[in-house]
């Protein structure tokens, strides 16, 4: 009787390690879609991501980088100060999306061109996203907003 206890609970932490382990790798594979990674211009000059790979870019719109071409398609560059990345972007843009403000995108990078499906702009005046400020200072080129 005592052996078949014994054996009964071995079963049931097996199953429950097995069911945890399938739960885990579960839960690792459907988030693997909703992760996107972001990198700065500079790092996406110097490693190019893969075609497939799906990643956030962020920087600083480019001064008379920005020009509308047919119908919503938007091309402009982002610069993060040590290098400067082509995007493309068909859709609305942001009402406040401007040259020489913050921006991130969301998107693939495809010929060396950054093909967005999303792009996000400032908010305010003085906001800048924390991944911008933060490449921005790795290259030296952050400058506190004035308040």
């Amino acid at each position: 009787m005592k052996n078949l206890k014994k054996q009964r609970r071995i079963q049931i932490l097996a199953l429950a390690a097995v069911s945890l382990v399938v739960a885990t790798v579960l839960i690792g594979y459907a988030m693997k879609d909703g992760i996107n990674y972001f990198r700065s211009p500079s790092q996406v000059t110097e490693a190019p991501p893969a075609p497939s790979e799906v990643f956030r870019i962020g920087g600083l719109v480019s001064e008379g980088s920005l020009v509308r071409g047919q119908g919503e398609t938007v091309r402009f560059s982002v610069t993060d100060g040590g290098a400067t990345v082509q995007v493309t972007y068909a859709g609305v843009l942001p009402d406040l999306f401007e040259e020489n403000q913050g921006m991130v995108g969301t998107g693939r990078l495809v010929d060396g061109v950054f093909e967005a499906s999303e792009i996000l702009a400032k908010h305010d005046e003085t906001y800048m996203p924390k991944e911008v400020v933060d490449a921005l200072k790795a290259q030296g080129v952050y400058q506190e907003p004035e308040s």
